[in-house]
């Protein structure tokens, strides 16, 4: 086991199983062939090439695209697909920064190979001893990795909202952090990856925050997301990382770039620093 073993995890993606899914001739997803026969049920909301799978044409704008879109959704749902279905919006773009072509339900997004993003921060303190991270341990109850190990606060970016507007709001809902003390979270950069599971394909992009913490604060959550937190030494964190996978999958890529910015994975004491390097941010 190694900290590249969860590079690869993540980026496990079989171009090969799958069609581009495309909006306005924009490649925005894609889509598990063997779902492509259910796809043809809705002729008047997809058109189905060799090479891709396209909206039709007509829906040529945000609300026609997100109607007709929603539409198959709706009937896919009743049909057993997407469990766990958030009533949480999230754009459809190529890139960050473009404008939205339509709207979905987060928990479709997988299901179409659709990018997200989120907001990840490391909630670290200084000691005397050097430093220690906040880690959560995510609720039985979730839909989505029960019980698993996870950065202090994580959320995803939906429609509408700003990514500093998006980290407060999670702060205070996962971690009880007043605005002003989640306000000094510092961005510094992101990490992203493309990871294939049995929902479907995430090729997402997450935007990490570091954020240094007072010694005497401690976080407690507020929307029955995370069952506990528990400040560990970084080091401790390290080898939890390292060897094995307690933590949700992309937590780990968060953790091994806080690792390698602060230092504590450099290229004299780890042999597969420049993959780990590279390894944290694949495009599509």
């Amino acid at each position: 086991m190694s900290f590249l073993d969860h590079i690869r995890h993540a980026n496990n993606w079989s171009p090969r199983d799958f069609l581009p899914f495309a909006v306005a001739g924009r490649i925005v997803g894609h889509v598990r062939r063997d779902r492509l026969a259910r796809l043809r049920g809705f002729p008047d909301t997809f058109a189905i090439g060799p090479d891709r799978v396209s909206l039709a044409p007509g829906l040529d704008d945000f609300a026609s695209r997100s109607a007709a879109m929603d539409e198959v959704l709706q009937a896919l749902r009743g049909e057993g697909e997407f469990p766990g279905w958030r009533d949480e919006l999230y754009p459809v773009m190529a890139e960050w920064g473009d404008e939205p072509l339509l709207q979905v339900d987060r928990v479709t997004t997988p299901w179409f190979g659709v990018r997200c993003w989120g907001v990840h921060v490391n909630g670290y303190v200084r000691g005397a001893d050097g430093l220690h991270m906040w880690i959560a341990r995510r609720a039985d109850g979730k839909s989505t990795y029960p019980g698993m190990l996870d950065n202090m606060v994580a959320g995803g970016q939906p429609i509408g909202l700003g990514l500093m507007e998006n980290l407060i709001k999670e702060c205070g809902e996962e971690a009880a952090i007043p605005p002003e003390l989640a306000a000094r979270a510092r961005a510094v950069g992101t990490i992203s990856y493309r990871h294939q599971f049995e929902w479907g394909f995430k090729p997402d992009q997450q935007f990490c925050y570091d954020l240094e913490l007072p010694a005497d604060f401690a976080p407690r959550n507020l929307d029955g997301e995370v069952q506990s937190f528990e400040l560990l030494p970084i080091a401790e964190v390290a080898r939890i990382v390292r060897d094995g996978f307690e933590f949700k999958f992309n937590c780990n890529l968060v953790i091994v770039d806080f690792l390698i910015r602060h230092g504590l994975i450099d290229a004299e004491n780890e042999p597969d620093y420049v993959a780990l390097c590279t390894g944290l941010r694949r495009e599509r």
